[in-house]
């Protein structure tokens, strides 16, 4: 293709599927949200899919089993989603298969963070394979995964604790810079203070038992949108598609 200025158009002409990161703790209806998206096939790296009724391949124990499921998936126009479920323990699996490709019995023996770096190419490829799918499929792609709570240290004020997504730090900074959406699953809390005395007061969370999608980074959690949708909305795939198509302007892009 020539560059020039004939080849300039609108960068939001042609919309593509999303591509999400979804995470938060165990339990708090990740797969559920993923089941609801149009025509799912789900990917299992855990065994994380009883009493959640969708289509899915066995259970994934080396990265081969990915990517020979993968491939099964190009065969077929049948399905309009992809999910991984989960990130984390797939990233064991890519862990695994570059001790294999190396001759190392465990990530840590390369030494110097040297085999984590080694383990991001086949990230990169697992990424630009659902790159493919997206583009040339039309498919939305969502990764599952887990939380955990990490200290963050900001040059611009004192270190603190927040939920992040629970892989290595290079791949999960890759990841978060590859999804169009990472999105933070969380029960909502509030919070209510009770006098114990002496002037004294205690304050304690109480949960209400609704599941939150929060979309907008906070000092308590990473997160990212690239379209304009809410800071957070309710844990459902009704609320974020519609979200989503309002983004789009277009209530014809269905995801």
């Amino acid at each position: 293709m020539a560059f020039d200025l004939s080849s300039i158009s609108k960068s939001g002409d042609n919309l593509l599927p999303p591509r999400l990161v979804i995470y938060g703790s165990h339990g708090i209806g990740k797969t559920t949200f993923a089941s609801s998206a149009k025509s799912p096939i789900f990917i299992p790296t855990e065994d994380g899919l009883s009493g959640v009724n969708v289509d899915a391949f066995p259970l994934a124990t080396s990265f081969q089993d990915v990517n020979d499921a993968l491939k099964a998936i190009g065969t077929t126009n049948d399905y309009k989603t992809i999910v991984i479920d989960s990130a984390d323990w797939l990233e064991s699996l890519i862990w695994n298969h570059t001790c294999a490709e190396h001759g190392k019995s465990s990530i840590e023996d390369f030494g110097y963070g040297k085999g984590y770096v080694l383990a991001l190419k086949h990230w990169r490829s697992l990424l630009k394979t659902l790159d493919y799918f997206r583009t040339q499929h039309g498919m939305t792609t969502i990764l599952l995964a887990h939380s955990e709570i990490k200290r963050y240290d900001t040059p611009d004020s004192e270190s603190y604790d927040r939920y992040t997504i629970k892989l290595h730090k290079a791949s999960s900074a890759l990841i978060q810079e590859w999804a169009d959406v990472v999105g933070f699953a969380n029960w909502k809390v509030v919070t209510k203070q009770s006098d114990t005395g002496f002037g004294n007061k205690r304050t304690r969370g109480i949960g209400t038992g609704e599941r939150l999608l929060h979309l907008e980074e906070k000092p308590s959690h990473v997160a990212k949108s690239r379209y304009k949708l809410p800071e957070v909305i309710t844990l459902d795939w009704a609320s974020f598609a519609k979200e989503l198509g309002d983004s789009f302007n277009n209530n014809n892009n269905e995801v």
